[in-house]
């Protein structure tokens, strides 16, 4: 029987993404003769940058919502309220994609092998750690709501 009113989730905070990003672009400055993905230009400057807008987009208005609506955005915190308006009808976790677009881009912006490596454990810790156990709470939560919900809504996109 779940006793605690929150996801306990591996990951409690976003800034494993800011902790991630600053390992992957040290490591792409401090390693000398490292591998990149190419040489800089301003195509991969110009798709890094829309992959960070998007993202960025989709990891702060959907927040907002959040906090519209008087629940936390916070993992690990308690929900009060199930959001299902804006990006939400389209998928279950845009601030995640969001996050994920803006590393990508940002792996793009750097051209960082190194980041770009980094980030398909990221996606396997966020998914394991995170969104399965927001999921599972969810769950117990709301109840048929949130099924109901995970059944019209996808994960990801």
């Amino acid at each position: 029987m779940r006793t605690k009113d929150y996801a306990d989730v591996a990951i409690k905070r976003r800034s494993y993404f800011s902790a991630l990003f600053c390992l992957a672009t040290s490591s792409t400055t401090l390693v000398p003769d490292r591998p990149s993905l190419a040489q800089p230009n301003g195509l991969g400057l110009t798709v890094g940058l829309v992959f960070v807008v998007v993202g960025f987009v989709l990891a702060v208005f959907p927040a907002r919502r959040f906090r519209k609506a008087g629940t936390s955005v916070v993992p690990g915190e308690p929900s009060t309220v199930l959001v299902r308006e804006g990006a939400y009808k389209v998928t279950r976790n845009p601030i995640y994609i969001g996050l994920i677009l803006i590393y990508f881009g940002l792996c793009l912006v750097l051209t960082s092998i190194w980041m770009l490596l980094l980030l398909v454990p990221t996606a396997i810790v966020l998914h394991l750690g995170v969104v399965k156990r927001e999921e599972d709470y969810l769950s117990w939560k709301f109840g048929d709501a949130y099924r109901s919900y995970m059944n019209q809504v996808p994960r990801w996109l």
